[in-house]
């Protein structure tokens, strides 16, 4: 019986890093549009009354709550720096693929640093 080679994998191929940033990108796209819905539901209900409004901000400030406006505020960063990444290839600068590298891992910590920033500041003013 003849060995036939094995086609790629997610066991044994990696994914390179612009292809992963990408998908992210998509994805907290995603997650913006889920996010206006508790978003909406807190503006809808500050429009209802005081017990309305109780209710909804307790839900956010909950811990699942806070878990969910952290992952948004993430996106919204991400999706904020991916943005302007694409602005400057727009431009037609940083497309090298040491550049692309580079400015995806800055977008990482940059995001990762925002997020951690706000809600610490956030949660130093409560």
């Amino acid at each position: 019986m003849t060995q036939r080679p094995l086609s790629p994998h997610l066991q044994t191929y990696r994914l390179p890093l612009l292809p992963i940033v990408s998908i992210l990108n998509r994805a907290a796209g995603v997650a913006l549009a889920v996010g206006l819905l508790p978003l909406s539901a807190w503006l809808i209900a500050l429009g209802m009354g005081e017990g309305a409004y109780s209710f909804v901000t307790g839900l956010l400030i909950s811990p699942p709550g806070q878990v969910a406006l952290i992952g948004w505020t993430f996106a919204l960063i991400w999706h904020g720096g991916n943005g302007v990444r694409h602005l400057i290839w727009d431009m037609g600068k940083g497309l090298e693929l040491a550049t692309a590298q580079r400015s995806a891992y800055i977008l990482i910590g940059l995001s990762v640093l925002m997020t951690a920033a706000i809600w610490i500041w956030i949660w130093g003013q409560v």
